[in-house]
């Protein structure tokens, strides 16, 4: 087999249909758009209900909700704390944010159970799951919870 033996599927590729073209083409004088009327004269964007409230806006709260109140928290897993320098004994928020593990200080820190503590930590957060606050305390830490 060479390169220029290759060919297309039959009938995957179609000449587009030109329309409007004369009456005997099939799609000639009106060409498919019926007579008269704003679809046959130029475009309506999709779901334009010629003016009735759109099935998309009288329906928006079938299609999710957002609660601009949500508080998003960035999520610090234990093992991420042994990662810290051997000298650090004092877990804050800016230590987190200087070690690169958060991603700023307008988010409050969630500490979760994920891996094990291996060395005593003073952790200052504003959230602690309940797997995390007993790893650490197992380990000889400390934990505060900030307001």
């Amino acid at each position: 087999m060479q390169l220029h033996d290759l060919k297309p599927a039959p009938g995957s590729r179609t000449e587009k249909k030109r329309v409007g073209r004369g009456t005997s083409s099939g799609k000639g004088k009106t060409a498919g758009r019926g007579t008269k009327g704003q679809r046959a004269r130029g475009r309506v964007r999709p779901g334009f209900e010629g003016g009735q409230h759109p099935l998309y806006t009288r329906m928006s709260y079938k299609r999710g909700f957002t609660n601009i109140f949500r508080t998003v928290y960035e999520v610090v897993n234990v093992e991420r704390l042994n990662k810290l320098a051997d000298d650090v004994t004092e877990v804050t928020p800016e230590s987190l944010y200087q070690a690169g593990i958060t991603r700023g200080l307008e988010f409050p820190v969630k500490v979760l159970g994920e891996g094990r503590m291996q060395r005593p930590l003073t952790v200052h957060a504003h959230k602690f799951s309940e797997s995390a606050r007993q790893k650490i305390e197992a380990a000889g830490g400390s934990v505060e919870v900030i307001d």
